[in-house]
């Protein structure tokens, strides 16, 4: 059974930095990429970056570009999202799962409420 557990979040002002973890198990592991996404209030959820497994080639929405990293520990089965820069408009929740340009996404976890705000 897959499993995907994120965490992380929490509240931020404009300009601050947070890491995102997502931890996977089950079968998933052998998936080529990952990515992280998010969805605001009202708003569809979007893949904000993703990261291949063999060569760690990484994509990124253009809101995001410059500011935030993603990267994956292979052995550890963790996939991280570094946040810096961020702004209000970042705030969200942000899930994790397979990369979905490339396959079905797995059933989703609950997610990591990301804040920013003074």
């Amino acid at each position: 059974q897959v499993q995907l557990v994120e965490s992380g979040g929490g509240l931020v002002q404009p300009g601050g930095s947070l890491r995102l973890s997502c931890a996977f198990s089950g079968s998933i592991f052998s998936i080529n990429g990952m990515g992280w996404y998010r969805q605001a209030p009202g708003k569809q959820r979007e893949l904000v970056a993703a990261i291949r497994r063999g060569d760690a080639y990484t994509v990124y929405v253009d809101s995001v570009k410059g500011r935030f990293t993603i990267s994956r520990d292979n052995a550890k089965n963790t996939v991280y999202l570094q946040m810096n820069s961020l702004k209000p408009e970042d705030t969200a929740v942000y899930y994790c799962n397979v990369d979905w340009r490339e396959a079905v996404p797995v059933p989703w976890g609950q997610g990591t409420q990301v804040t920013v705000s003074s």
